[in-house]
């Protein structure tokens, strides 16, 4: 417990790498022992308005709550092995007065269970401001790109056109489903209270016992003090569902953000060309290949979305195996998940910001697949309108298709051809329409259907929420 934390030991990619200096203020052992210390305050107030702690105990806790002595606890933790205790012992050192007054009538998860409610809550909050922030960055996306026409893609092949606007307005929709579930997701995590070893607060009945105070009118008065609300019903912890729900949130932000930054991948690739984050002049691709462009920020993302989604399973276990009032098989995996799942997601959040805010969009590159492939796109409109002039739509796909398919083989061999050339030397396919009838069809971006109304609707959708 006593090493130096220098270069010379491992340290987590999560102390320099990832994640804000925000999250990981709030998941600090600094800011850990202040909350403990701030709950044992809290409990201390409490009992001091029910008569079991003196004005002059009350005054030495709150003097001494911030004085917090990290390398002495530690060293206190080697003999005790107990983490909380070794904290427990150091403050009630400080505290000539109060000192012997600490925690009474508590448990150990009365203090860590409060501390950890509080450091989800505000890890949620800061999680919901870069969210909403993004959010609001898709907004002006959507509003800018709504008459951007592109090519879609389905299969990662060419399908038909879309807009901009549209695929924008895609992502933003799932990622506002995020935050709507984030929303209630905030209401549900509460803290323990004051429930002691099993949750019937027998403890603080025996405590309280002739006294005008109540074990309930004690936990309000706790939970007043801290800002919080707590469980109805608990064990010896708050319930680990509570764990469950919350990282679940985060993979769902997770996955929403991994969709967008893996086509970000793909789209700037020159295969396709038409997306490519702004580089300064010495950011490096490649060691090897000084040419290289790649998309490692998106890629970036894409790897921790995989690590944020790989704590589902862990806080599930410790949920569904928590064995009957408690076991302390969930506490190791605990304070490894929950603070790393929010540090990874608040970078990837931190990181699809900065791609969205420098994404260039190649406007050559979106035409000229437009033109390439736009071609074959505009055949389902033929299609549909051959079969209301009255031919057999099985009759016409077929034609289309091996029309299609020659065209493709020529231009695989290197050759122009032109599809609609093809078409409209087929005797069948002119029985019902002229060539220039034919060739009015041609035209993929007239073949975005409702792109642009429903861009716009949920775009005022969007900007109500935000």
């Amino acid at each position: 417990m006593t090493d130096s934390f220098d270069f010379t030991t491992y340290l987590s990619p999560f102390t320099t790498r990832y994640g804000s200096h925000d999250m990981r203020s709030l998941w600090s052992e600094e800011n850990k022992r202040l909350l403990w210390r701030r709950v044992w305050a809290s409990l201390a107030k409490a009992e001091a308005k029910a008569g079991l702690v003196t004005k002059e105990e009350l005054a030495d806790i709150l003097l001494h709550e911030k004085d917090i002595d990290v390398a002495a606890s530690q060293k206190r933790e080697e003999k005790v092995y107990h983490e909380l205790m070794a904290e427990l012992q150091i403050f009630s050192k400080q505290c000539k007065i109060g000192g012997g007054k600490l925690h009474l009538g508590a448990t150990s998860t009365d203090i860590l269970d409060n501390t950890t409610a509080i450091q989800i809550q505000k890890s949620l909050a800061l999680i919901s401001l870069r969210l909403t922030k993004l959010l609001l960055l898709f907004a002006q996306k959507i509003h800018q790109h709504e008459n951007t026409v592109c090519m879609g893609y389905t299969h990662l092949q060419p399908a038909e056109p879309t807009t901009l606007g549209y695929r924008f307005a895609f992502y933003a929709q799932d990622l506002l489903l995020d935050l709507q579930t984030l929303k209630t997701t905030v209401l549900s995590v509460k803290g323990k209270g004051l429930k002691g070893a099993v949750g019937t607060q027998a403890s603080f009945v025996s405590l309280l016992k002739n006294t005008h105070y109540s074990p309930d009118q004690l936990e309000k008065d706790f939970l007043h003090n801290l800002g919080i609300d707590a469980m109805p019903i608990t064990h010896q912890t708050y319930p680990r569902k509570t764990d469950l729900l919350v990282v679940e949130t985060l993979a769902n932000i997770a996955s929403s953000l991994n969709k967008f930054c893996f086509d970000y991948r793909i789209l700037q690739s020159p295969l396709y060309g038409e997306w490519m984050e702004k580089r300064n002049a010495e950011r490096v691709g490649s060691s090897a290949m000084p040419f290289k462009r790649n998309p490692d920020r998106a890629e970036k993302v894409c790897s921790l979305c995989r690590v944020v989604s790989s704590f589902f399973p862990l806080a599930w276990s410790n949920s569904s195996l928590s064995l009957l009032e408690r076991t302390l098989d969930d506490s190791a995996s605990q304070r490894i998940f929950l603070p790393e799942a929010f540090l990874a997601l608040d970078d990837c959040l931190i990181n699809t910001t900065i791609l969205l805010e420098n994404l260039e969009i190649n406007t050559t590159a979106v035409a000229r697949n437009i033109a390439t492939f736009g071609q074959f796109a505009a055949t389902e409109p033929l299609l549909m309108e051959l079969v209301k002039r009255g031919a057999n739509r099985q009759t016409m796909h077929e034609i289309i298709k091996k029309c299609s398919m020659a065209c493709w083989e020529q231009k695989e061999k290197g050759q122009e051809v032109s599809l609609f050339d093809l078409l409209a030397k087929q005797v069948t396919i002119r029985r019902f329409l002229t060539k220039d009838e034919l060739m009015s069809l041609a035209n993929p971006r007239s073949h975005i259907g409702l792109a642009k109304k429903k861009t716009r609707n949920f775009l005022r959708q969007l900007q109500k929420v935000l």
